[in-house]
């Protein structure tokens, strides 16, 4: 998608991700406030944010094979660190229908592929790592403003942070979004 338009400036492809990543969940979150179309804005939403990836690697967006069984562990810590919050709360149970449990997979990998796989690897390109973490944390925090209360920004600034941070040090994918699916499914 944007990815490929232009190479040869970083800067406009990490401001057409980011403009594109923020239509898209602002998009679904407020067609989310109409009565039964929950299943297909999250599963149209998820595929949407996964169009952000086309024309980068697999490497580019921390999608490679290597290490995968030290990936899928530090995905499975990170979903329980995502869930500790959850599990603080009295009277603590799933708030996430059963039905919609597909839909919020393909959420969670969308949103990882777009926010911690192109939109991170765009800004890195901008301004290396830091940027990444910071911006793509910002960004995701943005896209979270109309589907959560402005209360629960704060964790949600949080997780993200904690996923981008890990994206960095492992040059990893596969944990953040192996985490933020075990995050959904059990919040």
């Amino acid at each position: 998608m944007v990815s490929v338009l232009s190479r040869s400036n970083p800067l406009a492809r990490a401001l057409a991700i980011g403009a594109y990543v923020l239509a898209v969940e602002w998009t679904r979150a407020l067609v989310m406030r109409s009565p039964g179309v929950a299943v297909p804005a999250l599963l149209l939403g998820g595929a949407a944010l996964c169009v952000a990836a086309i024309g980068w690697s697999p490497e580019k967006l921390g999608l490679s094979r290597r290490r995968l069984a030290f990936r899928v562990l530090g995905g499975l810590a990170l979903g329980v660190v995502l869930l500790l919050p959850a599990a603080a709360r009295v009277g603590a149970a799933p708030l996430l229908p059963a039905g919609l449990a597909l839909a919020a997979v393909a959420v969670s990998i969308g949103e990882e592929v777009a926010f911690r796989g192109a939109l991170y690897a765009a800004l890195e390109e901008v301004g290396g790592a830091p940027v990444a973490v910071v911006g793509s944390t910002l960004l995701w925090t943005a896209a979270h403003a109309l589907s959560h209360p402005p209360q629960f920004l704060v964790a949600v600034f949080a997780a993200g942070l904690l996923l981008a941070l890990w994206r960095w040090a492992c040059r990893d994918l596969v944990a953040p979004i192996i985490g933020h699916v075990i995050a959904d499914l059990g919040l």
